[in-house]
């Protein structure tokens, strides 16, 4: 979903983009097979930057077996291509890579930075782990930046219309997905930027003003509110790891690098990506 408005977003600014693809490739593609441990390393010299947001769909309740199909996809996809970046002769400049606002605890209303603390739990500890298996880049010279990124507003799931979850006073951070584009040609183009990212909205809400909001923008009435203890027991850890977890993140790096967000408040950013889903 991500990468269906990256790619196109960074040709419009004047890239030549070439895609990582996983069947035969074609003109302006590379191919490589994360599962299988494969890629096509002659075809990734001389780039002046790389962009990593590949990522399996998450089931909707994480057993003991999808949670180490899940660290395997993103471990490996990370090492596998930060190694293949860092063994080039003409390596790029930048590997810029999906990270996850999992890495940061639920934290109330404290407000979250870059420099704040890291999680713990299953979710963090995934993070954690894909952002040191990327930092293997930054070995050979390269500028690493890893995206801890939110909610995505974009793609079918954004006409789902939620009533509040649970209490709904957890602060919701989130970014509309062409918004998400523009941050990584910034993040590309701007050499101040490394390491730990947030690319969120400057403007988070809490749930039940986020369910209310889409509720105008899509003008139909809210969905039913669904309880805490029904969401733990419909989705289990991952009910409490993201859906009632609260954090209010702040997107301090971009902003001190002069990131000017073309959608900051809910309200725009969701017709905005209403409109272009219609």
């Amino acid at each position: 979903m991500i990468g269906s408005a990256v790619a196109p977003y960074l040709a419009s600014q004047g890239h030549e983009v070439v895609r990582l693809v996983r069947r035969e490739p074609g003109a302006g593609e590379v191919r490589w097979d994360p599962d299988a441990g494969t890629i096509d390393a002659a075809g990734l010299e001389g780039f002046d930057g790389v962009v990593h947001v590949a990522s399996m769909p998450w089931p909707a309740r994480w057993t003991s077996e999808t949670k180490k199909q899940m660290r395997a996809n993103r471990i490996v996809t990370n090492s596998l291509l930060a190694e293949t970046l860092a063994s080039r002769k003409r390596k790029p400049r930048v590997l810029v890579c999906a990270s996850g606002m999992g890495i940061y605890p639920s934290s109330g209303d404290q407000v979250i930075t870059e420099e704040s603390a890291l999680g713990s739990d299953f979710l963090a500890t995934l993070q954690r782990d894909g952002e040191a298996a990327a930092a293997q880049a930054s070995t050979a010279g390269i500028r690493v930046v890893n995206l801890r990124i939110p909610a995505v507003l974009g793609g079918a799931a954004i006409r789902r219309n939620m009533g509040r979850l649970g209490s709904g006073r957890q602060w919701a951070s989130w970014v509309a997905r062409d918004e998400l584009a523009s941050i990584v040609n910034h993040v590309l183009v701007t050499d101040a930027l490394v390491g730990p990212v947030n690319p969120v909205s400057p403007n988070p809400v809490r749930n039940a003003e986020y369910a209310a909001t889409l509720s105008r923008a899509l003008g139909s009435k809210p969905g039913l509110p669904i309880p805490a203890f029904l969401l733990r027991l419909m989705l289990g850890e991952m009910g409490d790891a993201l859906i009632l977890a609260s954090r209010r993140i702040e997107p301090r790096k971009l902003l001190a690098t002069g990131y000017q967000f073309r959608f900051p408040t809910l309200e725009v950013a969701l017709r905005h990506e209403l409109g272009a889903a219609a």
